[in-house]
Formats: structure tokens, sequence, C-alpha cells
């Protein structure tokens, strides 16, 4: 079967290089520009367009999906199916243009956290199980119909950034056989599930503050599912303290009040203790808590959050 792969981040890595290595055909990727980062604010290639590259492949970066050209682009690409991993929103004239349709990986088990960050929402809300859905594009936002889907277990204290990862490699299987199953006919798109679905939209920065007064279970999992983007963080004497990782601690006080500095920093929540294991003041290297204790004037009985302590 003959694709073109559209994609941008790390995380299509993985995919593209398994329908490389299957029996489909790559016939032309589609990425984002280059973009300016770092320090210097060199422009940098997106990953996919340095995997795109490495196998030979056909490689276009538009400024956008819609730009001019495209479409024709796309048309004389003459691909069956396009596949979709991690990239910008189809308009519905290139939906309409391969015969097989567009196919997207998501990962979650459709409908649920449909949106722009499904792994760190269902972290968010302590979800045990998380998984794979390959569908078919339509005007709906993760609303189409599916192809395949695979049930992932998460780890107890998995982060986003490491359930992303290994997501995006139980993803590339789920793709291939996806594209397998279509291009023997043999896989039928279903319905999405008829049960309300739940959403996983845009991250902003204030997604990752600690607010103290909430369960510790409801602290630790916005720590994982913050971990590495938004960043989970907290105020310190003025200023952000991120953390980076934590566990669940002993004792109880006034929200926000640090109640031991052995092993950890361990923070009164609004039903317990969490124990922040590793940290990041501003303008430092993430660092152990212990670290952290030493080289700071931190002790117990201050507060963090933005309650100014005593």
């Amino acid at each position: 079967m003959k694709l073109v792969f559209m994609g941008t981040p790390q995380f299509a890595v993985p995919t593209l290089e398994a329908l490389v290595a299957s029996q489909h055909e790559i016939v032309l990727v589609v990425t984002n520009p280059d973009r300016p980062a770092g320090r210097g604010r060199k422009l940098r290639p997106p990953p996919v367009r340095l995997a795109a590259e490495k196998a030979g492949l056909p490689l276009l970066q538009p400024d956008s999906i819609d730009a001019a050209g495209m479409a024709d682009a796309l048309i004389e690409a003459d691909a069956d199916a396009f596949v979709v991993v991690a990239f910008s929103i189809l308009p519905e004239d290139v939906l309409a243009i391969p015969r097989l349709g567009s196919i997207n990986l998501h990962p979650s088990l459709l409908p649920a956290y449909r949106g722009a960050a499904p792994i760190v929402w269902a972290l968010f809300a302590g979800e045990q199980q998380t998984g794979l859905t390959t569908f078919l594009l339509n005007e709906r936002i993760d609303g189409g119909d599916i192809l395949l889907q695979e049930a992932v277990d998460i780890e107890h204290e998995e982060t986003a950034g490491e359930l992303e990862q290994r997501l995006s490699h139980l993803g590339a299987d789920v793709v291939v056989r996806t594209c397998d199953g279509l291009a023997t006919d043999q896989l039928r798109p279903a319905a999405q599930p008829r049960r309300s679905p739940s959403r996983a939209p845009k991250l902003s920065k204030a997604d990752g503050r600690l607010d103290w007064s909430q369960a510790t279970q409801v602290l630790r999992n916005r720590v994982r599912g913050a971990n590495p983007i938004p960043g989970a963080y907290t105020e310190w004497d003025g200023k952000t303290l991120k953390v980076h990782r934590a566990t669940t601690g002993i004792g109880r006080g006034v929200a926000g009040e640090i109640l031991d500095i052995k092993d950890g920093i361990t923070v009164a929540t609004g039903d317990g203790a969490l124990c922040l294991t590793e940290v990041q003041p501003e303008g430092r290297p993430r660092m152990p808590a212990d670290d952290f204790v030493r080289g700071y004037q931190m002790k117990k009985g201050l507060r963090l959050g933005d309650t100014p302590s005593p």
C-alpha cells in the first residue's frame, strides 16, 4: 500500500520507522518547518524530518497543511492512505484525497481523552490503564470510526514522558497492523462507542501548579502527569520550585507545610503528605530533594505554595 506520512515530534518517529521497514511504501513525508530552539534560537529540524532524511524519503515542510500547492502535491503522490501521527488538523479537501482515508494514531482508548494531551490528562485522572487507537479522520476532532484499539496498563510510578515513549513504540506496531488490515480488506471501521467522551485539552503552565489543599494521590498524579510538560511546580520563598518526582509521604499538617526534610521534602496535603524526591529551583538544574535541602535554607515548618511562610 502506498502511504503519505504526516507527523512532527519524536512520538511519530517509531511509526515512520516501522512503516519504512514494513511491506508498505512511503511515497511522501510531510512535517512542520524547522523552528528556532535553544538559547541561541538556532533553527532545529523536527524529529520526523531527521528520520525521513535518514530513510531517504521525499519530504515536504509546508508552513501549514493549507499552504498553496499542498493539495496538488498530495494528489500527485497518489497514495492509497495518509498516516497521521501528532500532526495538524487536516482540512476536508485534504481528507478527501486518499481512497482509503487518513489513519490517525491516538494515545488513548477513544472516545476517552479526545484532544491534544491524552497521556497527561489520563495520568492527572489517576487512570491505571490507557491505550492506543487507530481511526479514520473526519471533520470531528478524534471522532472518526475506529480501526484498531489496544489497551495498555500504566505503571505505578510512570511519568507522562515515560508513558509517551512506551506508547510511541507500541503504537508503531498498531499502525502497521492497521495498514496491513486495510490493504487486504480485512479491517472494517467501526463507529466509536456512544458513551460520553472525556476531554484532554491543550495544556498551559497553570495545569502544573500544585494545590496543597488537594489529596495526596491527586497531587502525586499531577506530578507524574506534568513530567516533563508543562512541569509540576509550587511556590517557595517567592520563587518557583519545580517538582519532577514525588511519592506518598507520612504525616499530617497545614496544607503546604514542610513536615520533614529527611529522605526528601515531606509536605502536608489535604489528607496526608507528599514526599518530594526530585526538584528544580529557578535557574538551576534538577536535583535530588536531599541536595536541595542541603544547599538552601529549607527547614521544617516553612510553607510551600502561595501562602507566605510565618
